[in-house]
């Protein structure tokens, strides 16, 4: 019984390891967790900071779909058909992820992230935990991609807050709009 148990430790051991660690992030805003929540679970909010559009549904099982490159095909416009998880107003916000279209295999996967929302004073601790990594395959470029990512995406949530200004997209649409037209003229 003894070695049974040893080896089973063995293996869970070995597949922990094997695994990519989580990406855990923690940034301070300069709002309140009310409106640092409602960036998070509106669309209005997403496209003030994250992406040019999204369409938000903060509830269980909702849409959670955030379009880097809304002029893309449909699946391969940024975190498409991603779907909310689970909720707690103003203090819990989880859903699905996946990998960048540049990584086709580590996007046809699913991952998970948690945002916490804590209230500091005037301002809120937003933490972000990304889990859920595979070892092999694209799984590593894919869990490298995102850890950068996500730090933007935190900065621009600062920012968005520091500065008062919802992000312009104007200039991320018409290199976008430039990039396709470019792609579809080959």
């Amino acid at each position: 019984m003894r070695q049974l148990l040893l080896a089973v430790l063995c293996v869970l051991s070995l597949s922990a390891s094997a695994a990519e660690p989580d990406i855990e992030l923690t940034v301070s805003v300069k709002a309140p967790v009310a409106e640092v929540w409602k960036a998070w679970t509106t669309a209005a909010g997403i496209t003030s900071f994250f992406a040019p559009e999204a369409e938000i549904d903060a509830r269980p099982d909702g849409d959670f779909h955030v379009f880097m490159d809304p002029y893309a095909a449909p699946g391969m416009k940024g975190a498409d058909d991603m779907r909310v998880l689970a909720v707690e107003t103003e203090k819990l916000l989880s859903f699905t992820w996946n990998a960048p279209p540049s990584l086709a295999e580590a996007r046809k996967q699913r991952t998970v992230v948690i945002l916490r929302f804590t209230a500091d004073g005037e301002s809120t601790t937003l933490s972000l935990r990304h889990v859920g990594w595979g070892a092999g395959g694209e799984w590593p470029k894919a869990r490298a991609y995102l850890a950068g990512a996500w730090g933007f995406v935190l900065k621009n949530l600062q920012t968005r807050f520091e500065t008062g200004k919802p992000m312009d997209w104007s200039a991320w649409r018409e290199g976008l709009q430039k990039h396709h037209a470019a792609e579809n003229s080959k």
